[in-house]
């Protein structure tokens, strides 16, 4: 008896974003816990998830980190516990030394690079103003260098129209580091003309990272059907790729951890796809998405290539003497 031959697959055509997933701020901060848990062992605390995605953080997990969202929830003694990429209050670290703990700092040297920005102005006398979003964990890092009251939170290009600040001759901003460039560009312009004199960065807080892989999504967006982001909800820059891919004018966008995730009612009947993921989210999962799409089309994969990325930061300092071995 004659095997009727199996239907073609429907071709697709995936345009990778490069640079995506990744960058070295997050590596540094996984590399940081993996490191603590070979030299101290088992366990290591890590205050709140060292990176904001669940993969990575289960998979620290199974190794024998511990992940707690206050100091309180780490016992006294001699383990390790790190600070997440995202920095933190002030007061942590302070309370952190009260204790004796053994705490290892694991915040990203961009958002560090901000903190330091935030308390040169506070010491020159000038008002903060702090771009970002409100609940964040870096945002509350960074309001947390200074004493409550000290900066003020810009959210929307609405809060810049409407501040109204005590000395506009003695103002200075700072943004967090995973923002909208463009979202931010446009508070930053509103903020200029209504304040000639108002002090900003030596160099764009917004990082590199967050910069490249949104410029990346600006390209590959226009040139095809549908866009998948992989990262998690909590994940800023993650929700900013998918943000930007629909502005431009890609009309069918999701943010996706797994593949599991795929709503094939939206993804089922499309003939070009483009793929990133946000700078917290591992290659594997960008595999894994691929995978999925080639159960279901003939996969013909292409990368737009952006900027190379060098950039490389060296692990807290209680963990470079084993680091090379």
């Amino acid at each position: 008896m004659a095997v009727s031959p199996q239907p073609a697959l429907p071709r697709l055509r995936v345009l990778l974003c490069a640079p995506r997933g990744f960058c070295a701020g997050v590596v540094r901060a996984i590399d940081a816990v993996e490191q603590a848990l070979r030299k101290y062992g088992p366990p290591v605390y890590v205050r709140h998830e060292i990176v904001h995605n669940k993969y990575v953080v289960e998979g620290l997990r199974r190794k024998g980190a511990i992940f707690v969202e206050e100091l309180a929830q780490v016992p006294d003694g001699d383990r390790p516990v790190i600070f997440s990429a995202h920095g933190v209050p002030k007061s942590v670290p302070d309370e952190a030394g009260q204790r004796k703990l053994f705490a290892i700092d694991a915040t990203c040297p961009l958002v560090t690079k901000v903190h330091r920005e935030a308390m040169v102005h506070a010491k020159r006398g000038r008002e903060i103003l702090l771009i970002g979003h409100a609940g964040h964990p870096e945002t509350i890092g960074t309001m947390g260098q200074l004493t409550p009251g000290a900066v003020t939170l810009i959210e929307t290009a609405e809060d810049a129209r409407a501040i109204q600040p005590k000395n506009p001759d003695a103002l200075a901003y700072v943004t967090q580091t995973t923002l909208s460039v463009d979202d931010t560009a446009e508070m930053v312009a509103i903020l200029k003309e209504r304040f000639p004199n108002i002090t900003g960065p030596h160099k764009e807080d917004i990082c590199y990272a967050t910069t490249n892989r949104q410029e990346a999504v600006k390209n590959v967006a226009p040139q095809v059907q549908a866009m998948i982001v992989v990262g998690a909800p909590n994940s800023s820059n993650s929700q900013r790729l998918r943000e930007v891919a629909e502005r431009s004018g890609c009309r069918a966008t999701a943010l996706v951890q797994r593949a599991d995730d795929i709503d094939w009612n939206v993804f089922g009947n499309i003939e070009s796809l483009g793929i990133t993921a946000g700078a917290s989210a591992p290659e594997v999962l960008v595999e894994e998405i691929i995978d999925a799409f080639a159960k279901r089309y003939s996969v013909e994969v292409e990368t737009y290539a952006g900027p190379q990325e060098d950039v490389f930061f060296p692990l807290p300092r209680e963990l470079r003497d084993t680091a090379a071995e």
